[in-house]
């Protein structure tokens, strides 16, 4: 049963603004978390804490002078950005944040997809698209030599990342996101546990690089390419792409916690502590999506930019054999031994 028209509009308009909203924050909280790890205090001057700061960033990103640059493609060039922070947006309707039935209406979130793991991964690669276009119609090699880098990033890293998500579809028989969660592949037998951690580090590893972070964040290298297929970006089309990065990283944050750690279903000992905890399915996945997130901003206070031979011998040579080596290690206690 899905929900009448209305309400899913209503629900991916409320998302819509809470990703939005969060992507604002974000900032904020993100350079506050960098100037801590980096011993310097950060953004603290705008309202107090600096909790105002994102209203100002916002205020000038609107008011910036918007420039075109004369031998771009401009309607291609125009358009790139709204085709990364739409996909990246639409992506993150597919991940449950409750049971069915629940007060999200009869649909966990604003879709419930039989092939919800698919949609996601769609969703996501299509997103490159609004890079690589924006880079080429840039008219500038620096934001070519930047969309490259992407393409080529996306493609590499996707292998190893679907190898990895291939272990939980075995286990769970089933590309439904809702079905995954409420099954918990953890339960099922311990001889599937090496399986999935394996699973789990390649495509933390992959997801990582799948949103451009450090240290796989070659399509921006600053020191080589001003800012990648960014560079003849100013004003608010700039601040698209910096939208559509950061709900990037809350699609794969909320995508790994689904997959591997349960969504929004609570841990299996605060249930038997605390009953009542396990009724605020949306508080979990929050819960989980802050610690990725965290992660995600720690590695970049922590390494260096790989070279690009680095990032893409890493790709090919290790990642996709470590996802292949989960995928086949699964398949083989699943069919010799469960």
């Amino acid at each position: 049963m899905n929900d009448p028209l209305w309400v899913t509009f209503i629900k991916a308009l409320v998302l819509v603004l809470v990703l939005l909203g969060g992507f604002a924050y974000m900032t904020l909280i993100e350079r506050r978390l960098l100037g801590a790890f980096q011993h310097r205090i950060g953004p603290n001057r705008v309202g107090p804490f600096g909790l105002l700061q994102p209203i100002a960033d916002a205020i000038k990103a609107i008011f910036k002078e918007d420039i075109i640059v004369s031998a771009a493609d401009k309607v291609v060039y125009v358009l790139a950005p709204g085709i990364s922070i739409i996909f990246a947006l639409v992506a993150f309707g597919a991940i449950p944040a409750g049971p069915a039935k629940s007060l999200f209406g009869a649909n966990p979130w604003v879709m419930n997809l039989d092939v919800g793991v698919l949609y996601i991964l769609a969703m996501t690669s299509i997103g490159v698209y609004g890079i690589f276009l924006g880079g080429w119609a840039s008219n500038s090699k620096y934001s070519l030599l930047g969309s490259l880098r992407s393409s080529a990033q996306i493609i590499s890293y996707e292998l190893g990342m679907g190898l990895a998500v291939l272990s939980v579809i075995m286990i769970g028989g089933t590309l439904n996101l809702q079905k995954l969660v409420e099954l918990n592949v953890w339960s099922i037998s311990p001889w599937l546990w090496p399986g999935l951690v394996i699973a789990f580090v390649a495509f933390l590893i992959a997801g990582t690089a799948e949103i451009n972070r450090v240290p796989f964040d070659l399509p921006e290298a600053e020191q080589e390419l001003v800012a990648g297929y960014q560079t003849e970006y100013t004003s608010i089309k700039w601040a698209l792409y910096q939208m559509a990065e950061y709900v990037n990283m809350f699609t794969s944050a909320a995508f790994i916690s689904t997959l591997f750690l349960g969504g929004w279903r609570a841990p299996g000992f605060f249930n038997a502590i605390i009953p009542g905890m396990a009724s605020w399915p949306i508080v979990w996945l929050v819960v989980k999506m802050a610690i990725f997130i965290f992660l995600f901003i720690w590695l970049k206070a922590t390494f260096m930019r790989l070279r690009y031979d680095q990032l893409m011998r890493f790709g090919w040579l290790y990642l996709f054999e470590i996802g292949l080596f989960a995928a086949l290690l699964t398949g083989a206690v699943i069919a010799f031994v469960l």
